[in-house]
């Protein structure tokens, strides 16, 4: 039996990594008919806590563009249901504890780390984060080089 997914979660952060992980995601939800893509980008709070509020509102604006390009782009590649979605918080926590069940997400799907050695010993990656305490399937997305 094939899997059919009716919510499918892919995370972008305007990483090249995001990027395939998107493209991926466009398929996806042109082979599960009726499912529901829902783009998402989450605003990291924590490096705002000193810099106040212009700098918050920057950020807010660039998810927008951000998650209105993609969800334009999928709507224009034949993808039906496209929902653009930004929380705030932690992405390593909101996209599998809150987000994904708001969305009664099936299918997460994010990019490989962007992040070098050092910093992914440090502070992890936020894929490898998902991989661990999702609830559903999660497709991590590697790129071509």
């Amino acid at each position: 039996m094939v899997n059919h997914y009716k919510s499918i979660v892919v995370a972008v952060d305007g990483s090249k990594e995001a990027e395939y992980a998107f493209r991926k995601s466009i398929d996806v939800a042109k082979r599960n008919e009726n499912s529901v893509l829902n783009i998402i980008n989450v605003i990291d709070t924590r490096p705002f806590e000193a810099y106040g509020r212009s700098s918050v509102e920057h950020a807010q604006h660039s998810s927008e563009e951000l998650v209105n390009g993609y969800k334009a782009q999928a709507e224009a590649e034949g993808v039906d249901n496209v929902k653009a979605v930004i929380e705030y918080g932690s992405p390593r926590t909101i996209i599998t504890n809150e987000l994904a069940d708001s969305v009664s997400a099936d299918l997460i799907i994010c990019g490989a780390t962007g992040l070098n050695t050092i910093e992914r010993y440090l502070i992890g990656s936020v894929s490898e984060a998902i991989v661990r305490s999702a609830k559903c399937d999660v497709l991590v997305i590697r790129t071509p080089e």
